[in-house]
């Protein structure tokens, strides 16, 4: 990623590892787990743990972890991709704590019933783990499929949400 003078990052441990998130002027724009695919590297963004985003990001996932859901009505997310991307990220945020979707019905319910690989990719893309609950997703038959974070890590926000989920075989 490019250095901008208006983008911070900043580091917040959660009960699956470390995360680092980064801001820019409009929100929130990712937050990946230490080691996970897609994680852009090292950010050319300044570090600020006193960034006014970082308090309330914590609070986010304070709560989440404490098993009282997933609440970011108040917290901005900017996630930079596609416009294609921006819909999937979207409609992620629409699936409610506890439940989960597969691949084809987000591609039924954003009117491109035979996308549901373009879907996995965006899915698989989302820059902003959690908030953007792409763990949320399942395979055809309601089976885990990947995770950005790792098979564990999504089995653990799945548990902790009280999520239906076959195991895979």
């Amino acid at each position: 990623m490019r250095m901008e003078e208006d983008r911070y990052q900043f580091r917040l441990p959660s009960p699956l590892g470390e995360m680092t998130a980064l801001a820019g002027p409009r929100g929130l724009q990712g937050l990946w787990f230490d080691g996970q695919k897609h994680h852009p590297g090292p950010l050319q963004a300044a570090r600020d743990d006193a960034h006014p985003l970082r308090e309330r990001l914590a609070g986010v996932l304070d709560a989440y972890f404490a098993g009282r859901g997933l609440v970011t009505v108040e917290l901005p997310l900017d996630p930079q991709g596609t416009a294609f991307q921006r819909s999937v990220w979207q409609a992620l945020r629409a699936i409610p704590d506890g439940a989960s979707r597969r691949y084809g019905e987000l591609a039924q319910l954003l009117g491109r019933p035979l996308a549901a690989r373009a879907v996995g990719a965006a899915v698989g893309r989302n820059p902003i783990s959690l908030l953007i609950p792409c763990h949320r997703v399942l395979g055809t038959a309601g089976q885990l499929t990947g995770y950005a974070g790792g098979l564990p890590r999504k089995i653990a926000l799945l548990t902790l949400e009280g999520a239906a989920f076959a195991k895979a075989a």
